[in-house]
């Protein structure tokens, strides 16, 4: 309304028309007054350009994706106190809206003939520790100079992208690649499972024999849909909705090579991931290893004071005292 009485003054003048419009001429001047000087502001609106600028910020920080409860949530551990409504209305009055998720694709395969390992996890995609449990799975991009092929390899745990590779073909370099950075990030991964769906790449022999000579216990979705790989479909669908669906179209490989580094680097040290707790899956690991070191300090003191008190002379190291895992339902029953 006031924005009308603006732009018509010139022609009727401010009383005549509001003298038709449920709007009286000291409220459009007090409008005009506040627009010229800031300090006349109501609180309220005061705090709303505070947070506007806020909300701004945090959502071009995280590639503008997040939408107005990731927002909030970023706000919160920053420790900027703000209400998810306000937040939901200022990004509605910015224009700013996150990443909505589209339909999924079907990109793999599935080898019906190879004989393939058995499904070790059935669907039941926890784990209770780093380097338990790994689902791997491949999408596409289209670009103007071809397909693009992603593969990716995610550790269940904290949902931390351990490995992943961009090629111009679906062979099974491309899934070897991602499976080779994932070994080499985690030093090793003897007695892990390794959970795919049934793509010819997978049950390679190539693939299946690298598997086992890093002691990696394979392990293949039994039905054959998308459900037996659930949790890898699912960050096939972010990736495409925050990435690659935001930022298209693409005209080569190399450009989806890049976007994927730097989604990578932010999705596993800055996004924030609602199944873990809303904090990003570095996060998480961190906070598991750090358990496990003052779990493991606490009963190395305990022992200690014990053995002065009795006069043993035990020593324990620290490595001795660090729990071993309890068998999960990932492990194959014997």
């Amino acid at each position: 309304m006031v924005s009308f009485i603006s732009d018509h003054r010139a022609k009727y003048g401010v009383e005549p028309i509001c003298a038709n419009l449920p709007i009286a001429p000291s409220t459009f001047y007090e409008h005009k007054a506040r627009e010229s000087d800031p300090n006349r502001l109501p609180d309220r609106a005061k705090r709303d350009l505070e947070l506007s600028v806020d909300i701004q910020r945090v959502w071009e920080e995280n590639l503008q994706v997040y939408g107005a409860r990731k927002v909030w949530r970023q706000m919160n551990r920053e420790d900027i106190k703000v209400a998810r409504c306000t937040v939901e209305r200022l990004m509605k009055s910015m224009g700013l809206e996150g990443a909505r998720r589209g339909r999924s694709c079907r990109t793999t395969i599935p080898d019906n003939a190879a004989e393939r390992p058995a499904d070790l996890v059935q669907r039941q995609f926890v784990a209770d520790r780093p380097n338990q449990l790994w689902v791997a799975d491949i999408t596409y991009v289209a670009t103007w100079s071809g397909f693009a092929y992603v593969a990716f390899v995610t550790d269940v745990f904290a949902r931390r992208i351990v490995g992943w590779r961009v090629a111009r073909s679906m062979r099974t370099d491309l899934v070897l690649d991602a499976l080779e950075q994932a070994l080499w990030s985690r030093r090793g991964a003897e007695g892990v499972i390794h959970h795919s769906d049934r793509g010819s790449q997978y049950l390679s022999i190539r693939y299946t024999e690298r598997l086992a000579e890093a002691g990696v216990e394979s392990s293949v979705g039994s039905t054959g849909d998308s459900y037996d790989n659930a949790l890898a479909e699912t960050i096939n669908g972010l990736y495409k909705t925050e990435i690659i669906h935001k930022r298209g179209p693409w005209r080569t490989v190399d450009d989806v090579e890049y976007a994927t580094l730097e989604w990578v680097d932010w999705f596993n040290h800055r996004r924030l991931l609602e199944p873990i707790g809303n904090i990003p899956p570095v996060e998480l690991e961190m906070a598991y290893y750090r358990l496990l070191e003052e779990s493991a300090l606490a009963a190395c003191l305990k022992l200690k004071g014990l053995r002065n008190t009795r006069g043993d002379s035990v020593s324990l190291g620290l490595p001795q005292l660090i729990p071993k895992p309890s068998r999960s339902r990932f492990s194959r029953r014997r």
